[in-house]
């Protein structure tokens, strides 16, 4: 049996929430473990619970989310949250992603949808929609002459979690030849000399969550 995976709701329309927990009602290995209206309230939860995975909207009363989730990551550098919204501008996307979320899911999307990339994040993956991937890619390469590849974005943020090549190899299960592949190609198309001018580049860009957790 597989261990229970414990998930925090931070959302502040109640039908919003009400509807995430019997989505997860039906799923016998994630368990709601409480639920918050506010930034504020989050943290307190967060504080209180030491939920697994948060599920994190972006516009919440008094502190937002992108805040709300930059705060939990800097009290607890390994805490998991996957943000859930309805908004898909560069400003939300890349507010979130520099607080430090691990994942960036769309509301429209589906239960299995959601269900997967909640067990992503609190595996330790990057999972995001398809429209923020693209926008992601089409503004890592905005400054280059060709942009990075999703697989290329994916590499770029573990790379600034401290990553080793072999640990992203394992990460994203791919051979760790292929991962030296990427770095190569991320470094060229960047215009960086070496990874950490990479991962510089990267930040300043906004792609980068720069409460990132520390490689295992």
């Amino acid at each position: 049996m597989n261990p229970q995976l414990h998930i925090l709701i931070v959302e502040d329309q109640r039908i919003v929430r009400e509807g995430l927990i019997a989505l997860f009602e039906d799923e016998p290995d994630i368990t709601i473990v409480g639920e918050a209206a506010s930034g504020e309230e989050a943290l307190e939860r967060y504080r209180e619970l030491r939920p697994d995975v948060v599920l994190m909207d972006l516009q919440l009363p008094g502190i937002d989310g992108a805040e709300t989730t930059r705060r939990i990551r800097a009290a607890d550098p390994n805490a998991r949250i996957l943000v859930l919204t309805t908004y898909v501008t560069d400003e939300f996307i890349f507010a979130a992603l520099r607080a430090g979320a691990q994942g960036y899911l769309l509301k429209d999307a589906s239960a299995a949808e959601l269900t997967a990339a909640v067990q992503a994040v609190y595996a330790g993956q990057t999972r995001l929609s398809p429209e923020v991937a693209a926008r992601l890619v089409a503004g890592v390469g905005g400054g280059g002459p060709e942009p990075l590849t999703p697989r290329e974005l994916e590499v770029l943020m573990l790379v600034g979690r401290g990553y080793s090549n072999d640990m992203i190899a394992a990460e994203l299960q791919i051979a760790p030849r292929t991962v030296k592949v990427h770095v190569q190609n991320i470094l060229g198309k960047l215009g960086a000399a070496n990874r950490t001018e990479a991962v510089t580049i990267g930040l300043r860009r906004g792609l980068i969550a720069l409460h990132s957790a520390s490689a295992p």
